[in-house]
């Protein structure tokens, strides 16, 4: 494991452990997997584990592994306050001693400001005396580090990094998002002022691995490294020396050990020319999914009237890269709109796939309608299925058959049919 300094000299493992996203087992964590993965990172060097008051039971966990296995002073906790809860001075003390509680801990390592996204949020922990709080919880011990977390644009996170005298922060940052959020001017400038920098979605919560375009994993595959598309994505941030550490969400043994191996290898400054030349060529074959050709460069900004442009389109990019938007004309829309499904019905859809009225019918459920969905044909009742998911329904049931054949126990409130033309 390779480590780099914090702003006071502690050294920090380069791999962070993201506590978001823990096997759940039923409504619970499975907190014997968790362990296992944990002290499987422990053993090979990670000392910074991630966690935040919102995410459902990770605090919990976290406190009983750390005391069971009689780690606590020889790792750093990070954990947030849930500002957006804050209503008074009060309410700092409640919630922080509620994290000590869950934690078992007396005090926190590196303590964060959870998701900042303007200076206004910032003004308004003041108001209520943050300033004088951290202090306190400074000088006693309670706290030893104090930052932010942050996910809005590139200037008001500077406004924030520059309104007090942080030890540390923490910013979602990974190759296609270079210029988005704080993005590389916001890194590099938390870097001139000595303030380490702590990466979150570095594989933009797993759609730089799991969501590639056929063209991009072709280029990596040709680029004679056998790095796995999460090791790229690793890679290309361990490559900048302004970067602390990189908090993965693992949630097996194999993906410890790979990223604790990538996190053994990867220095400052070891990626080539090819291996950049590459990742343009990756980050073209994600853009050509793209619906805006927005390339960051702000120079429409700023708005007269208020407006984010970039990051709207940023945003609606990024929902439409991973099918979270669906595009439709206003013919193929009608008919699911005089079908006027309701919450509770029953309703059929014949011949479904690839999925657009589908999804608009369970959509103007508000998802709570019963729906099923025929497909015939497999290759298509395979696409009905990702759209399905990709658009999050979960009251809809695919079935793979002609649903002119469907079994008379079968009775529905609505159906829909509206038959493919002979082309498809």
């Amino acid at each position: 494991m390779q480590y780099r300094s914090d702003k006071h000299g502690n050294m920090l493992s380069i791999l962070g452990y993201g506590c978001m996203r823990f096997t759940k087992k039923g409504n619970s964590i499975d907190i014997d997997k968790a362990e296992q993965e944990i002290l499987a990172a422990y053993r090979a060097g990670v000392n910074y584990y991630d966690t935040a008051y919102i995410y459902p039971g990770s605090e919990e966990a976290l406190g009983e592994i750390f005391e069971r296995n009689g780690i606590r002073e020889k790792i750093n906790i990070a954990t947030k306050l849930p500002q957006y809860m804050i209503r008074s001075r009060e309410g700092l003390d409640k919630y922080f001693g509620e994290e000590l509680t869950r934690l078992r801990t007396t005090y926190i390592d590196y303590y964060l400001m959870h998701h900042l996204t303007d200076i206004a949020m910032w003004e308004k922990l003041k108001q209520v005396g943050i300033l004088s709080w951290i202090a306190d919880k400074k000088a006693s011990g309670a706290i030893k580090n104090i930052g932010f977390s942050y996910h809005g644009n590139t200037e008001n996170f500077l406004k924030i990094l520059n309104d007090y005298d942080w030890d540390f922060c923490q910013i979602q940052y990974n190759y296609l998002d270079e210029v988005a959020q704080a993005g590389v001017k916001g890194l590099k400038a938390a870097a001139d002022k000595g303030i380490p920098v702590v990466i979150m979605e570095p594989l933009r919560g797993g759609k730089l691995v799991n969501m590639l375009p056929a063209g991009a994993l072709e280029a990596m595959k040709k680029s004679g490294h056998d790095w796995t598309p999460a090791e790229w994505g690793l890679r290309w941030l361990y490559n900048q020396e302004e970067v602390t550490v990189v908090l993965s969400g693992m949630n097996s043994l194999e993906m410890v050990e790979e990223n604790c191996r990538t996190a053994s290898e990867a220095a400052a400054g070891h990626l080539t020319e090819a291996d950049f030349e590459t990742l343009e060529v990756v980050k073209s074959c994600i853009r050509e999914k793209e619906k805006v050709g927005c390339t960051g460069c702000r120079y429409c900004m700023p708005c007269p009237k208020g407006v984010d442009i970039p990051g709207i389109f940023r945003c609606y990019n990024a929902m439409y890269t991973e099918g979270k938007i669906y595009i439709h004309g206003l013919s193929a829309m009608l008919p699911a709109l005089l079908l006027a499904p309701r919450a509770g019905e029953s309703i059929l859809d014949m011949a479904a796939a690839p999925g657009g009225k589908t999804t608009q019918i369970a959509a103007l459920s508000a998802d709570k309608a019963s729906v099923t969905a025929c497909e015939r044909d497999a290759r298509r009742a395979e696409r009905l299925k990702y759209n399905i998911r990709t658009q999050g329904m979960s009251k809809v049931t695919v079935m793979n058959q002609d649903a002119r054949q469907l079994d008379d126990m079968f009775r529905f409130d609505k159906i829909l049919l509206d038959a493919p033309c002979t082309g498809s």
